[in-house]
């Protein structure tokens, strides 16, 4: 690899040569040029890794962009689609949606501070959950019943209980009933209301909107245009001062 980028060194270095004096370097003997270009990178490694480094950030900056670009271009159906359940005012300043599956742990760790959100910033925040149940069957039946549950006012109550499930034990149809009647949600509709075309096309177009924005785990938050690949509150609520500030 180190030879490799030598020789890559010194093409660079010869086609940046004034053309008068390339004539001069191709008679002279590459092999030279090479062995001092080689033996430059023995003395001085740090600059490979220095490269590495730039090239890394450089790659980080331009998927930032990307992802910028795709969450500007779809973000109205992120904060403004009628089947997605949120809490906060709709007319709050500053947005942020959250995608998240019922098995995932960290989603379940910060479920209650993203559902207080809009009362600890003076309902300034609003939140909107994006059903992204990619972990497995359970979660997909979880998603359904959380809609489901939604057609009932019983949204919020109904996350908050399939959050507080055990992931070993829990997520078999009887846990998410006993989670819906716990709640007050009449079950029988629910189950019925899971099978209809609206509430499984709601998580349906959750997780098309993930695979189009290229998110592929959860928790995901996005704020603005700004996207936060994990749990991370401190990010998160930064993110959410910055928005205020300029709002």
């Amino acid at each position: 690899m180190t030879r490799t980028f030598s020789m890559a060194l010194a093409a660079t270095a010869i086609a940046l040569t004034p053309a008068c004096a390339q004539e001069q370097i191709d008679t002279a003997s590459r092999e030279a040029i090479e062995k001092v270009v080689y033996d430059y990178i023995l003395e001085n490694p740090e600059i490979i890794e220095e490269a590495l480094i730039a090239l890394t950030e450089k790659r980080q900056l331009e998927e930032d962009e990307r992802t910028r670009t795709l969450i500007s271009q779809n973000l109205d159906e992120l904060q403004n689609n009628p089947a997605d359940y949120s809490i906060g005012p709709a007319d709050a300043k500053v947005t942020v949606v959250e995608f998240f599956d019922y098995r995932c742990g960290f989603c379940k760790r910060s479920a209650s501070w993203a559902t207080e959100l809009p009362e600890k910033y003076d309902n300034q925040v609003r939140v909107v959950f994006k059903e992204l149940p990619i972990l497995s069957t359970e979660s997909e039946k979880a998603a359904l019943a959380a809609i489901a549950a939604g057609k009932q006012g019983k949204y919020v109550e109904m996350h908050m209980g399939l959050m507080e499930l055990d992931n070993g034990s829990g997520f078999g149809p009887d846990a998410i009933d006993e989670v819906a009647e716990s709640v007050g949600v009449d079950v029988a509709k629910m189950r019925a209301d899971m099978k209809s075309v609206e509430v499984q096309k709601t998580v349906a177009d959750s997780k098309s909107l993930a695979r189009t924005l290229g998110i592929t785990g959860t928790p995901n938050f996005i704020i603005g245009t700004e996207f936060v690949p994990s749990a991370d509150i401190t990010q998160v609520e930064a993110l959410i001062q910055t928005a205020l500030a300029d709002s």
